[in-house]
């Protein structure tokens, strides 16, 4: 059965999705941080164990109970950069010590040295260094944390999110990457396929992305699916 904080958190975001539109125009919603990521699992006690044990982010990530349907790919990836391969190595031993899959073993690409690995409750995480070399020993300093959002159709959703106030840092192609210098966690978009690609995953999935993003003003729904929630209404949830 679904939690009461589960019901309570989709009916505020329903209810905001509704009130949004006004004569049929969208009212502005201020956004310019995500201030958190709530993660909807099964198990609260046992997420929360393994994303102390492997990553250390403390309140970035939360969690929420929930046992809504969903299926393969959930559309999106989370990643960790770090300054160079032995830190994405430590992440990535610490979170397969703690009963991550493996999807991509840690290794050089063209873009620097990375791997990717699944959490237990199904969140994909990408561990990556634009550096290939090492300039000392791991310190497990975060240089930053990003959302990307598999979406459908990248300059319909660049429009949706640069219509609400975010600002376009780099696109090109089938990436975008938002402006956002001081929020906790940074967003992005990708063409779904191709992130599902990267993530070293097959494409197909329905049903739930068990993900809330916690950041702007109101309540919305994007036109991937994707709920936002004020950091406030996330909070208490």
């Amino acid at each position: 059965m679904t939690s009461r904080r589960q019901d309570s958190a989709a009916e505020v975001i329903e209810q905001e999705r509704r009130s949004s539109r006004v004569g049929g125009i969208r009212s502005v919603m201020v956004m310019n941080t995500i201030d958190f990521i709530t993660l909807e699992v099964a198990d609260i006690a046992a997420a929360q164990r393994f994303s102390d044990a492997a990553f250390g982010l403390g309140d970035r990530i939360r969690f929420r109970a929930s046992d809504a349907a969903t299926t393969g790919f959930r559309g999106y990836t989370l990643s960790i950069t770090v300054a160079q391969p032995t830190d994405v190595l430590s992440f990535f031993d610490s979170a397969v010590a703690a009963g991550a899959t493996v999807l991509k073993p840690a290794a050089k690409s063209m873009w620097g040295f990375g791997g990717v690995v699944q959490a237990p409750d199904g969140a994909i995480w990408n561990l990556a260094t634009s550096s290939k070399k090492d300039t000392g020993p791991a310190t497990r300093d975060i240089e930053s944390v990003v959302l990307l959002l598999g979406v459908e159709d990248v300059g319909a959703s660049k429009k949706f999110y640069t219509d609400l106030g975010l600002k376009v840092g780099k696109s090109f192609g089938s990436y975008v990457d938002f402006d956002m210098p001081t929020s906790p966690i940074s967003l992005g978009l990708y063409k779904r396929r191709a992130l599902a690609k990267s993530a070293g995953v097959a494409p197909e999935g329905g049903g739930s992305h068990r993900i809330v993003i916690g950041g702007g003003s109101s309540a919305l729904i994007d036109s991937d699916g994707f709920a936002w929630e004020p950091a406030e209404v996330s909070a208490d949830a």
